[in-house]
């Protein structure tokens, strides 16, 4: 390798030449630069491909080059690519892409339309027929924007639009569109009706961090009684108790959640872990918890019910307390906290099932990865986590869209698959195709985030494209753009919302 440099009217630009092969690829160390050099460098890079002019072998194609402009000419130019074109073995032509800007504007009356993208294509191209497309991405559900102030969510739903046969700029895509839903839904949202169970979950992560690092920080308690003292009531030790029968606080108030995920049949274990959970400050709260219990269990001095499939080494402890045989327990070191978090998981896993099962989204045998107990206790936090993930998508769709259940049922088999191959990821995002029609009174009296045209003709790789794009704010990000619209005029609620325009062209240089 090697660094040459070359003057263009007085300039001297650092050039790299990296060899592929006995092939140059330039590069340019400037990240963004002049009309004129970049013209220069392009042509470098497309000369270095053409047998009829170079020396060099050009068996292979060097990969696309895309330089940085400045936007200092009259067009406005952002970008400039090259692309080689090749037929079998043998490099035979390039295709030259420029990409080039606008400010953001209201006056749609400024705009480019249809037919003057048309002309511009044919200008390029003189094609014999043309095909038209349009997209549109729109936001249904993320942050929201009060008195001009965006409120930001971890949260996100879009839909993504394709259609044919545009008939101008900026138009509502029609009802015959193909539309993809992505969804990137965070935990944690306190608009969520899942947001109890995400509370009762970041308990269940904090004790198996404290288990796994040997360090815990404990979460704020809910409950004001101290952790002993609601061990202790007397309607935890009643022989056969329901949550009915006392209702402790909740964190939040949501009638969604209540309705949906919470169950009425929660056992003795259950019921202790959700008093614990929403109490206990240190180790020495769950040692002293557990002790009380296992004690009034080696007494007789209750008998509580159970659920049949229950895991937990507690429960196994009642299981045996039937026929007064116990085995001996050690509480102590980090033995409580094992034995919290088995009851957190047996819990949590069945306020799943309840929902997932209930509402008819699986069964379980696709939920066996989920809910398997042969794996050891970090990992199976870990696919409780993944699951509950799949249910705060599933919930906000439900509730925030109102999507019908075929379109609920093929989500849950995605998020299902997804994760079973995939890590934790709150940032990926679920596509979900959709009809246009269920969704349509949440998008068509809004405004797109971006609207794009493209008019393509040829076939193949000698296919070429004309775009425009609008869009609420830059769709590139090395350039300042001017504007005379304040903030709020761009990303606020105006009736005339502003957008910046990004059209891409193409050209095709044929090497003789």
């Amino acid at each position: 390798d090697d660094i040459q440099i070359f003057k263009t009217d007085g300039d001297e630009i650092a050039v790299l030449n990296v060899y592929c092969g006995n092939q140059p690829v330039f590069i340019c160390e400037k990240v963004v630069i002049c009309l004129l050099c970049y013209r220069q460098l392009l042509s470098w890079y497309t000369l270095s491909q053409n047998a009829s002019v170079s020396a060099v072998d050009n068996s292979s194609a060097l990969y696309p080059l895309w330089v940085r402009c400045d936007m200092s000419d009259p067009a406005g130019t952002t970008w400039f690519g090259v692309d080689m074109i090749s037929m079998g073995n043998k490099v035979t032509g390039a295709k030259l892409y420029s990409v080039t800007c606008k400010g953001s504007t209201v006056d749609k009356k400024s705009l480019i339309t249809i037919d003057e993208l048309k002309q511009e294509h044919k200008k390029r191209h003189h094609p014999s027929s043309m095909v038209i497309k349009g997209s549109a991405r729109y936001s249904l559900f993320g942050s929201t924007v009060v008195e001009n102030t965006t409120i930001e969510s971890q949260s996100s739903v879009t839909v993504d639009f394709k259609w044919n046969h545009v008939e101008s700029i900026l138009e509502t895509p029609p009802l015959s569109s193909i539309a993809t839903l992505n969804i990137k839904v965070g935990s944690g949202d306190m608009r969520s009706p899942m947001f109890e169970m995400f509370r009762e979950l970041e308990f269940l992560l904090t004790l198996a961090d404290g288990l796994r690092t040997g360090e815990t920080e404990w979460m704020e308690p809910v409950e004001s009684t101290s952790a002993v003292d609601l061990t202790k009531l007397p309607s935890l030790f009643a022989p056969h108790v329901f949550l009915q029968t006392e209702k402790l606080k909740t964190e939040t108030d949501t009638p969604i959640f209540n309705s949906l995920l919470e169950r009425g049949d929660l056992d003795f274990v259950e019921q202790l872990w959700v008093r614990m959970r929403k109490s206990v400050t240190s180790y020495q709260d769950i040692g002293d918890c557990l002790r009380l219990v296992t004690e009034a269990l080696r007494h007789g001095d209750v008998k509580p019910w159970i659920h049949r499939d229950s895991n937990s080494s507690l429960s196994k402890l009642i299981l045996q307390s039937y026929h007064q045989q116990i085995d001996p327990v050690s509480l102590t070191g980090l033995t409580p906290v094992h034995m919290l978090l088995e009851m957190g998981l047996d819990k949590m896993r069945k306020d799943y099932i309840n929902y997932l099962i209930g509402e008819e989204l699986t069964t379980l045998n696709h939920l066996y990865y989920y809910l398997s107990t042969e794996v050891d206790l970090q990992e199976q936090v870990i696919r409780l986590r993944k699951l509950h993930h799949l249910l705060e998508i599933i919930v906000t769709c439900s509730t925030f869209l109102g999507l019908p259940y075929d379109r609920l049922f093929l989500l849950t088999q995605s998020c299902l698959q997804h994760y079973k191959t995939h890590p934790y990821d709150e940032d990926h995002k679920f596509k979900l195709p959709i009809k246009p029609a269920l969704i349509s009174h949440f998008y068509q009296k809004e405004h797109p985030v971006t609207w794009g045209v493209e008019v393509s003709s040829g076939h193949s790789v000698r296919e070429v494209r004309t775009s425009m794009q609008f869009s609420d704010r830059p769709l590139v990000d090395h350039v300042i753009f001017e504007t005379e619209y304040p903030n709020e005029t761009i990303n606020g609620d105006s009736e005339d919302p502003a957008f910046f325009s990004t059209m891409v062209c193409c050209s095709i240089i044929n090497f003789a």
